[in-house]
């Protein structure tokens, strides 16, 4: 994980130095990549939204994978004392996209065929989408 969080500062270098909301963001991003979340994105939204902050996108290969990485994310909260504000998933069968609402960092775990349908890296393509590699 540390090479990722490494990449990541690099890709993001124009950030401000000591933002903490930050550290969380890419620490959430690379959990995401180490556990096999596919094409992982943050994108910062700083500059355009007023709601939140960030969105970090991840796709995922079933139920049971969506479970257990929002489990990691539940997991990693609370043991850095940050509140998940609301979770709840979207699609008819439930298990297509879930979006985990954690008040400046929206985070989106979805199949591909959702991800393919929303499009929300090209939605927001005004901010600035850092792609994480495992």
């Amino acid at each position: 994980m540390d090479g990722l969080l490494k990449s990541l500062d690099a890709a993001a270098d124009e950030r401000p130095h000591g933002d903490d909301e930050w550290a969380y963001v890419r620490k959430i991003g690379a959990l995401l990549a180490e556990h096999h979340g596919g094409n992982v994105a943050v994108i910062d939204l700083r500059p355009f939204s007023m709601w939140t902050d960030f969105f970090i996108v991840a796709t995922v290969t079933s139920g049971a994978h969506l479970a257990g990485l929002k489990r990691r994310i539940k997991e990693f909260a609370q043991e850095h004392d940050l509140a998940i504000l609301n979770s709840r998933r979207k699609g008819a069968r439930g298990d297509e996209w879930d979006i985990v609402d954690m008040g400046s960092l929206i985070i989106h775990l979805m199949t591909e065929k959702a991800r393919d349908f929303y499009e929300l890296e090209h939605l927001w393509s005004d901010g600035r989408a850092i792609h994480i590699k495992e």
